[in-house]
């Protein structure tokens, strides 16, 4: 640095302006305090070093400048060169304080005696860098010391420095051979002057005095001693490993001549260059305990005393600090717990992580004695800054559910960090912004000096995520980024948090349930409903489109959705239905809006008195209570089914009860649309004279009431109808179409909408399944015959049986299921070509039904039973219509059966003789 430039800025607030003298200097404006404030400086001597320490706070927001007084020439300004040369360090302490040592035998230090020593430093204070307009304080430093060792060694940060007595004793005569070795050199030695020779690897260097300092040495005697000053890792210096530590080593004597007299002093020093290590809690100094180069006879060598300091005060009992000061042979060792008194914490970020680095400045004094040097005072300063340690901080929800307001801490941090701004969900705040918005940020302080930042958030905020979990709890979830600003250098830190709380603040709707004459009724509480849960009807969603649909009527008002569900509307479930009575359920699920699970069903039941209805069953089975109103009455224990064996099961005057199959009692069977129609009637018995050709004339009228039940072609739903009342002149019923349930359900049956074409590869199977309506479970389906020609025409010619040269057919196994109740009323097939033609073609085949089996062997696509037992049927393939008696129901996984790249395979109908 240059002569006017050991500057150091200390940016914060103050004026620490005192009285003052003002003095012209070399035409520039200049002031002097003579007596500085108070508290600015502090200063100590010992272990023969002047001390002195700048408090940084009263130095806030200025830049300072130091400058010792040479006795005879006046201020001379520090710089880097100048420090280590003379003696000089200046740095700062770990609090941030500005710290200036120097030597006793430093620069332009005044020496009495070798007792008494001082020495005077300007503290030139300005607001601007340039030091113009600066204050100078000027303050004198007295250090008294007389109880020198023959041998005193100091290493210091910058520099290493030996002193010894100048009336050394004479050199042992067992050691006379290493001495003598110098002699020849000596013979060159100049009269009256001082010289210094250099042994290191390279050799010998023999150099003046002058010379010395252009190398950055210090070399000069008082009244009774001789010194030597270095800066580590001169030319002439080597590094070497003591114990495990390494040194740094200059081996030098100084010499003097006169015509009586020739003075030989070794000005060997050596010092450690690290010896820290570190773990998660604390830090370890080593020194060696004997250093072969400044020990030449080990056996004589006699430790004193082993003293430390910290911060440059003597620690008289370490223990009570928690330091651990111990020796060994070889080594002596201390160790500070991470964190102790003395040190000073302070936060950092390396890498985007945050952590901590712990720094203090120790010193140690170890005086020994050995049959050479008598005694020998050795003293180490270090400052000692650990690595960085990473220290994640830590969220901590502290949140009361009951109070419903977020709660988290966010900690352990130390005083030199600081919150400057939050993110609530994808929002940033400041902490003004956060606070006016009512977000409560608050610091909590800790004994050992550290603090928390506390963040209050109510549950009702819009930025806090809320979330209905479990049955009748809400997951509230808070997510926070923080932005915190880190030591002094504010370095932007961040960190995000995710912080849940659940409590059970829900209440599960109840539903009431009632019924008039006609309809039943649900009433369910309307909170929640679309937030939290949905309605369903089995697996539909129960919305305004769905009731209208189904002929519900919704209404809703202030506090509930109320439902009502006509009796014969769909959905409705019939427990029981005997003669002119009805035990109707209706039945809502209550299931959550995201996962789809049911929490509750809502369920209404009730008795109804119905004098007219049908109801028409999933497995085909019809259940009718006809209504007599014709004029005159008739006898309803007359009326029929189309088969006259039909008979009511029940009747009265006015009713007849009728329960019966699709498959029985002269049902007849037809196609509309996409639907199955099966349709019967109802009809009296009119009477008539036995033996006599024509009938007897009566006075009975006309009864005749026609019954449908509709079933979905392509899906095996059941539909029924509610009959409406018949004219009396010509009783007839008409019905509408209601959905009962769905049966189909299993993975294998797939079904495709009309007209649409699915192309398979060659030699890709389709699947086929043909299905026996039939409730007698003894009862086995068989596919009698296969074969495949280009025309729908079930006689169409040519055609190729299945298994032939071009197609081939595999059954595949039926087991029992929720749809599948009688797996013999099943047959499934794979059906596949084994040729490349594009084309399309039709499958047909003849079908039997027996009624006890009998298994006969044959090709794969057959089956035989005996003709006693046998109903045979065939089916053809067109399009994509599947149509379908009562007996057979033909379902496919495809719906359309490709057995080349474009041909297409339907199923149309199936016929009994």
């Amino acid at each position: 640095m240059e002569k006017d430039s050991k500057t150091k800025s200390i940016r914060n607030s103050g004026n620490p302006v005192l009285k003052l003298l003002q003095m012209s200097v070399s035409g520039e404006r200049t002031m002097v305090v003579m007596n500085p404030r108070p508290g600015l400086v502090q200063s100590s001597c010992h272990s023969r070093i002047f001390w002195m320490k700048l408090n940084k706070h009263l130095l806030q927001g200025k830049f300072f400048q130091l400058e010792v007084i040479d006795p005879y020439a006046g201020p001379v300004p520090l710089d880097d060169k100048l420090a280590s040369r003379c003696g000089y360090v200046l740095s700062e302490d770990v609090w941030g304080n500005p710290i200036f040592r120097a030597s006793v035998l430093g620069c332009h230090v005044a020496n009495e005696a070798d007792e008494l020593f001082s020495l005077t430093v300007n503290i030139k204070v300005s607001s601007f860098a340039s030091m113009r307009a600066a204050v100078t304080y000027t303050y004198p430093m007295y250090c008294s010391y007389s109880s020198w060792a023959s041998r005193e060694i100091v290493c210091e940060e910058n520099y290493m420095e030996v002193s010894v007595k100048t009336d050394v004793p004479a050199v042992s005569n067992d050691y006379t051979v290493a001495w003598m070795s110098a002699l020849p050199e000596t013979q060159n030695v100049a009269y009256q002057v001082w010289q210094l020779m250099f042994v290191s690897p390279s050799g010998r260097k023999r150099i003046l005095v002058s010379d010395a300092a252009k190398l950055g040495y210090s070399f000069n005697n008082t009244l009774s001693r001789v010194y030597l000053r270095a800066p580590y890792h001169s030319n002439e210096s080597e590094v070497s490993v003591v114990s495990g530590v390494d040194m740094n080593m200059i081996t030098s004597t100084s010499m003097y001549r006169q015509r009586w007299l020739l003075l030989l002093i070794d000005m060997t020093v050596s010092c450690p260059l690290d010896g820290t290590s570190f773990t998660d809690t604390a830090l370890t100094w080593t020194v060696p305990s004997v250093i072969p180069t400044l020990v030449l006879q080990e056996s004589t060598f006699l430790s004193k005393t082993i003293l430390m300091g910290v911060d440059g005060q003597y620690i008289v009992n370490p223990d009570k600090n928690n330091y651990v000061l111990e020796h060994n042979k070889t080594h002596i060792g201390i160790t500070i717990p991470i964190g102790a008194e003395g040190g000073k914490l302070k936060s950092s970020v390396s890498g985007g992580v945050y952590g901590i680095i712990y720094s203090i400045d120790l010193f140690l004094e170890h005086t020994w004695t050995d049959a050479d040097w008598q005694t020998t005072k050795y003293t180490v300063i270090k400052s000692i800054t650990t690595p960085f340690m990473p220290q994640i901080p830590t969220v901590i929800n502290n949140t009361l559910p009951e109070e419903k307001i977020f709660n988290v801490a966010f900690g352990h941090f130390l005083p030199d960090v600081s919150l400057v701004a939050i993110t609530i969900g994808n929002v940033p705040f400041t902490l003004r912004e956060a606070q006016h918005r009512g977000y409560k940020i608050y610091e909590t302080p800790f004994s050992n000096g550290t603090k928390e930042f506390i963040l209050e958030v109510s549950f009702d905020d819009p930025y806090v995520l809320k979330e209905y979990v479990n049955r009748n709890e809400t997951k509230y979830t808070l997510l926070v980024n923080y932005t915190i600003s880190v030591g002094p250098e504010m370095i932007l830190y961040y960190h995000s948090a995710e912080v849940e709380c659940v409590i059970a603040d829900l209440e599960i709707p109840e539903a009431v349930g009632y019924c008039d004459e006609e309809n039943l009724y649900l009433a369910i509480p309307g909170f929640g409903l679309h937030q939290y849960w949905n309605l369903y009807l089995g697996t539909k969603l129960l919305n305004r489109h769905t009731a209208r649909t189904n002929g519900y009527l919704a209404a809703t008002n202030a506090t509930h959705l109320i439902l009502q569900i006509p009796l014969f509307a769909v959905g409705v479930i019939y427990e029981e239905v005997s003669f002119q009575k009805i035990k109707a359920r209706f039945d809502v699920a209550l299931r959550k809006v995201r996962t789809m699970e049911t929490l509750q069903t809502f369920s209404v039941s009730c008795n109804f008195n119905s004098p007219a209805f049908i109801l028409c069953y999933p497995d085909g089975t019809v259940i009718i209570s006809a209504e007599m109103k014709t004029v005159p009455g008739i006898d309803m224990s007359r009326t029929q089914l189309r088969d006259s064996s039909c008979k009511p099961k029940e009747y009265n005057k006015g009713h007849a009860f009728f329960k019966f199959h699709v498959t029985t009692c002269g049902t007849s069977v037809r196609f509309e649309g996409d639907h199955i129609v099966y349709e019967n009637e109802i009809s009296y018995e009119k009477e008539t004279l036995p033996g006599q050709s024509q009938p007897t004339i009566t006075r009975d009228p006309d009864y005749r009431l026609t019954v449908l039940c509709y079933y979905r072609a392509k899906e095996t739903v059941m539909l029924g109808a509610f009959i409406t009342e018949p004219s009396a002149s010509h009783p007839s019923g008409t019905g509408t179409i209601v959905p009962r349930s769905n049966s189909a359900g299993d993975s294998f049956v797939d079904f495709h909408e009309p007209n649409v074409a699915i192309l398979k590869r060659p030699m890709e199977s389709v699947f086929l399944e043909v299905e026996l309506k039939d409730e007698s479970p003894d009862a086995e389906l068989y596919l009698d015959n296969c074969w495949v020609t280009g025309s729908l025409d079930f006689n169409s010619t040519p055609r190729c049986e299945i298994n032939g040269s071009e197609y081939v057919a595999e059954f595949c196994s039926v087991a029992a299921s929720s749809r599948v109740r009688h797996p013999s009323h099943f047959k499934r097939l794979a059906i596949r070509t084994l040729t490349h033609r594009l084309e399309q073609v039709y499958v047909h085949c003849s079908v039997a039904v027996c009624s006890a089996v009998n298994t006969l062997p044959g090709i794969p696509c057959g089956g035989q039973c005996s003709p006693s037992t046998e109903r045979k049927g065939k089916f053809s393939g067109e399009k994509d219509t599947l149509q379908s008696t009562p007996d057979l129901m033909i379902s496919r996984d495809l719906g359309l059966l490709i057995l080349a790249s474009e041909n297409v395979f339907n199923v149309e109908s199936v016929t009994f003789p």
